[in-house]
């Protein structure tokens, strides 16, 4: 026979799993834009139109995804903001 206490823990239980379902499903999209964002950081930078990656470059393309990504990179060409990568290394 089951108890209250143990039908009380299954609906509790398959509460949390559903709860934590739809967390997952709420941020699944972020975590994808986010990791779309850091690749295309990483291949602009292989194809030579790349970003000195700082960490507030990559907490940045982390957090904003594609959009921040294109844009730190229009922003470093242009020179506004964010350096370049250089091909050559600086000899002083």
């Amino acid at each position: 026979m089951v108890t209250p206490i143990e039908l009380g823990l299954v609906v509790l239980v398959l509460a949390l799993l559903f709860g934590v379902y739809r967390v997952i499903k709420a941020v699944k999209p972020l975590i994808v834009n986010a990791v779309v964002g850091l690749i295309v950081l990483f291949a602009a930078s292989f194809v030579g139109y790349g970003v000195t990656i700082t960490p507030v470059v990559v907490l940045l393309v982390a957090f904003g995804g594609l959009p921040a990504a294109i844009l730190v990179i229009l922003l470093a060409q242009v020179g506004i903001i964010f350096e370049p990568a250089s091909l050559l290394p600086l000899v002083l």
